[in-house]
C-alpha cells in the first residue's frame, strides 16, 4: 500500500511540534522549581539558600520565632543566603519563613514553617574520684609535757584498791636498834678508863698484901 507523501509531511509536523511543546515545558519547568528555596532548621540554627530570583526587583524574606522577628525583612536581588542562630529554648519553637517574589505576578513567592524542638542537653561528666595522698598523723601534744590530771581521790583518804597500812600497836616493844649511835666511840673509852683504874686498884691491893707479909 502506498502512503501519500501528505500523509507523511502532516505526520512529521505533528512529531515536531510535540518535540518542541516538550522542549518548552522542560526547559519553562527548570526556572520554575528553581525557584523553591531550600531552607533548614536545627534545635540551634537556621539556614536559607535562595536562587535564581527575578534581579533588579525588591524581593524581600523575613525568619520569625514564635512570631519574633530572627530576620527582620530583608529585600535581596537574584539570589540570598544566611545562616541564623536560634536563641535559647527549652521547649519547641515555630520557625517562619516568608518569602516574596516582587516580579510580575510574584508566583515565585513562599511561605513555610517548621517546629523544633529544643537541643539535647549533653549529660554531665562523672568526675574521677581520686585517691587521698596518706598523711602521716601529727601528734596532738608533746611526750612528756602532758600535765597528769588530779586524782578524784583525795590524798588523805587511802584509796579502795590500796589496803591501809596498820598502825604499830603502843604495847608492842619498840624494837632494838641495830645501827651504830654517835656516843659510841664516847662509851668506848669509858670503859676502857674503868678497866684501867680497876686494873691499877688490884695492882695496889696485892702490892700492900706483900709488904705487910
Amino acid at each position: 500500500m502506498t502512503i501519500p507523501r501528505r500523509s507523511w509531511r502532516g505526520a512529521g509536523a505533528l512529531v515536531a511540534a510535540a518535540v518542541v511543546g516538550l522542549t518548552g515545558g522542560v526547559i519553562s519547568a527548570g526556572p520554575a522549581a528553581a525557584h523553591t528555596p531550600t531552607w533548614a532548621v536545627t534545635c540551634s540554627e537556621v539556614t536559607v539558600d535562595l536562587k535564581n530570583y527575578s534581579p533588579n526587583v525588591p524581593n524581600t524574606v523575613t525568619v520569625t520565632v514564635d512570631g519574633k522577628d530572627l530576620l527582620p525583612t530583608k529585600e535581596f536581588g537574584r539570589e540570598f543566603s544566611t545562616k541564623l542562630t536560634l536563641p535559647e529554648h527549652s521547649g519547641p519553637v515555630t520557625v517562619r519563613l516568608d518569602v516574596k517574589d516582587a516580579s510580575e505576578g510574584g508566583k515565585h513567592s513562599f511561605k513555610d514553617e517548621k517546629s523544633v524542638e529544643a537541643c539535647e542537653e549533653e549529660p554531665t561528666p562523672t568526675p574521677t574520684p581520686t585517691e587521698p595522698t596518706p598523711t602521716e598523723p601529727t601528734p596532738s601534744e608533746t611526750p612528756g609535757t602532758q600535765t597528769p590530771e588530779p586524782s578524784t581521790t583525795p590524798s588523805g583518804e587511802p584509796s579502795e584498791s590500796t589496803p591501809a597500812v596498820p598502825a604499830p600497836s603502843p604495847s608492842s616493844p619498840d624494837l632494838a636498834e641495830t645501827g651504830s649511835s654517835s656516843a659510841t666511840p664516847v662509851i668506848g673509852g669509858a670503859a676502857l678508863a674503868v678497866l684501867l683504874a680497876g686494873g691499877g686498884i688490884l695492882w695496889a691491893v696485892r702490892k700492900r698484901r706483900t709488904t705487910q707479909s
